[in-house]
């Protein structure tokens, strides 16, 4: 690895290990990694180490043998997860560990030309158990971006190789804030902004949001004292952390019953197995899909939507103002953990029972899949009990 580039990995990896999970002494870290990833899990671990963990499992995840499993093994086992994969996410909550995940495609395309709904059954590497850990609030975790060199030629396919790398790089470095003289205290600074956001938005008690733009007029409705949240998360044991990094989204889990309309996705989604869903298009009423399109990968998300009753109706809602670093740069990354931070955005699937009153009022799926339905054009107005309208979010910018 050139010699930068390894310091970059070093400056990256200190900021997911000492800020954004916050490792503990005597903490067991787990580290998601992927082929072309080691080099950052490598620097993740000494950094960890360095902090005095007790132990880094690294876990290891290959969608090349993920291909090979859906084209070529029985049509009835790809549904089987063993049992040890939930397992070993729970165990990390009893021992109160601390959980990194690299985002990132690693194998663009590697599943394009198979059966997309044989594909869309193989749900790993994500498994249900993780959002129990989530909500539950056990792990101290951070999820943070990994660049690659397949990743790099995605995003800039224009570029020679080396460059297209260079580009990618720079701009993780800038929308990680690691350009700063103080990564940390500019993310506290950019965390506090968030956490204001929130508060205001939790102290209104909207009973609705009616989202519109080109190809989108959608109300989604929201339960009575949910509190919204943004940055700063807290374990069950008062450590704090920073779940994503970058991060710029504050969110709720909605009414499951009420979501009403269309809606048009402003970026691609990019599932976990690395399928691309373009110009997504869906349509819901009394709160489940009912119509859903896409020029590319429609068949597998479609079938990803039908894993339980769940897996059609909102289980988040999120809020992505135009300050923050992603949206600015108008780059299409291809990777969630970026994207959905570039633009408001919401999410089939398993919501999160502990932002709510009444717990037992969150969406439950076995999946949890994000797609952006944020830009400068689209308008996000607030709806009270009573009815009135206030603007929320007008051109990216806050109006509460």
């Amino acid at each position: 690895m050139p010699e930068g580039q390894q310091d970059r990995a070093e400056l990256l990896a200190e900021l997911l290990v000492g800020f954004g999970a916050n490792v503990q002494p005597g903490q067991i870290v787990a580290v998601g990694c992927e082929p072309g990833k080691e080099y950052l899990v490598r620097a993740i671990a000494a950094s960890a180490y360095r902090r005095g963990a007790k132990f880094v499992d690294v876990g290891w995840f290959d969608p090349w043998v993920k291909r090979a499993r859906i084209e070529h093994a029985e049509d009835a086992t790809l549904d089987f997860v063993p049992e040890w994969y939930g397992e070993r996410v729970l165990s990390l909550g009893r021992e109160r560990a601390a959980r990194i995940g690299l985002t990132g495609p690693v194998a663009p395309g590697v599943l394009s030309d198979l059966d997309p709904v044989r594909a869309g059954r193989d749900r790993l590497p994500a498994v249900k158990e993780s959002g129990q850990v989530v909500n539950e609030r056990t792990t101290n975790w951070s999820a943070g971006p990994c660049p690659t060199p397949a990743w790099a030629k995605m995003v800039f396919p224009d570029l020679p190789p080396d460059a297209a790398l260079e580009r990618l790089w720079e701009q993780i470095i800038h929308v990680c804030r690691l350009d700063e003289p103080d990564p940390v205290a500019a993310w506290r600074e950019r965390r506090d902004v968030l956490v204001g956001a929130a508060r205001r938005l939790t102290d209104r008690a909207f009973d609705a949001l009616h989202y519109e733009g080109p190809g989108t007029d959608l109300t989604v409705g929201l339960l009575p004292a949910a509190r919204w949240q943004a940055a700063a998360f807290e374990t069950v044991d008062g450590l704090q952390h920073m779940p994503n990094l970058p991060t710029e989204e504050v969110f709720t889990t909605p009414d499951p019953a009420r979501t009403e309309g269309r809606v048009r996705s402003t970026k691609p989604l990019v599932l976990f197995d690395g399928t691309v869903v373009s110009d997504l298009e869906v349509e819901f009423a009394g709160g489940s899909i009912t119509e859903l399109r896409a020029s590319a990968g429609e068949v597998t998300f479609r079938t990803r939507t039908r894993t339980d009753p769940g897996a059609a109706r909102l289980g988040e809602v999120a809020l992505v103002d135009g300050a923050g670093r992603i949206g600015a740069l108008d780059t299409v990354f291809y990777d969630t953990l970026l994207d959905e931070n570039a633009a408001s955005h919401i999410a089939v699937g398993q919501g999160f029972p502990f932002l709510l009153e009444d717990p037992a009022r969150s969406n439950e799926s076995e999946i949890h899949v994000d797609f952006m339905i944020g830009s400068p054009d689209v308008t996000v107005t607030g709806i009270t009990a009573g009815g009135e309208r206030v603007p929320v979010l007008v051109a990216g910018d806050w109006r509460i």
